[in-house]
């Protein structure tokens, strides 16, 4: 009989914070396969565990996957854990799930901190709707291309950052996303945590040395895609308006009948425009 793959959330900072079933999960488990083993040695020896450890991170999670799931398959039982919070999330881990589910291998969620949920509860952001970016990419191009695909999202925006980037990656969000609200929380659950909440010329303005890992918290476009869109629209010539529905393929008579509906005149007055077309 195969093995079961638990995938076991951990402390973010307070170690207080690990759950009695994730301790317990630790505690069965034949083999903890850690992200940086010297890090979960830590917590195992503040929890009184002592397991055999596999490392398993980004750089050999493909390799890793293998030696796992052979072990699995064997009958073992596996807990993954990264250095810290919920695995997979920004994390390795989603490899080995993906090929457990597909060989058959049981895969329970053992439930626990997460730095996004932990920095958007305690932001005054809205948590109705949002969206998690996590990292941005280190080339400026895609990270601008990131950047400007949520610059229209309605929904709050959630990115983890790191000390050395955060500055960096602040402004290239003024310039693209606006000077939009965000919150920035960093040292979650820790003696030092911080949250930091205003316009980002204002949360610039108070940064002196980044420390810690951060989360960045945005709030969405006030605008929604739609009022967007209009906007753009209004802002070409007639012409150019007339151009971008030709380019997607509608005739003519269709085309007057959206510019006027876009610029909320007569489609008599557009069609007047277009008589020698």
């Amino acid at each position: 009989m195969s093995g079961i793959l638990y995938i076991v959330a951990t402390p973010i900072g307070n170690l207080d914070d690990i759950t009695l079933r994730a301790i317990k999960t630790l505690e069965e488990a034949d083999i903890i396969a850690a992200e940086d083993t010297r890090h979960t040695l830590k917590l195992l020896n503040h929890l009184g565990i002592s397991k055999p450890l596999i490392s398993y991170y980004k750089q050999n999670e493909k390799v890793k996957t293998e030696i796992l799931m052979e072990k699995l398959i064997m009958g073992k039982n596996i807990a993954l854990v990264s250095d810290a919070g919920t695995p997979v999330i920004s994390d390795p881990g989603e490899e080995v799930v993906k090929v457990a589910i597909k060989n058959n291998i049981k895969v329970v969620p053992i439930p626990g901190p997460c730095a996004l949920i932990t920095a958007l509860i305690a932001s005054g952001m809205s948590a109705k709707e949002f969206s998690f970016i996590g990292f941005l990419p280190v080339n400026k191009k895609e990270k601008d291309e990131i950047l400007k695909e949520v610059s229209e999202d309605t929904k709050t925006l959630i990115f983890y950052e790191a000390p050395h980037k955060l500055i960096a990656t602040l402004n290239e969000m003024q310039n693209i996303l606006g000077n939009r609200t965000i919150c920035l929380a960093r040292e979650l659950t820790k003696i030092h945590e911080e949250f930091l909440t205003g316009e980002i010329t204002e949360i610039l303005e108070k940064i002196q040395e980044p420390k810690g890992e951060y989360v960045i918290i945005v709030e969405g476009s006030k605008l929604s895609k739609k009022e967007i869109k209009a906007n753009k629209l209004n802002e070409m010539t007639v012409e150019e308006h007339y151009k971008y529905y030709e380019d997607l393929g509608y005739e003519k008579k269709e085309i007057i009948k959206k510019i006027a509906k876009d610029r909320n005149v007569n489609k008599n007055e557009i069609y007047k425009l277009f008589t020698n077309k």
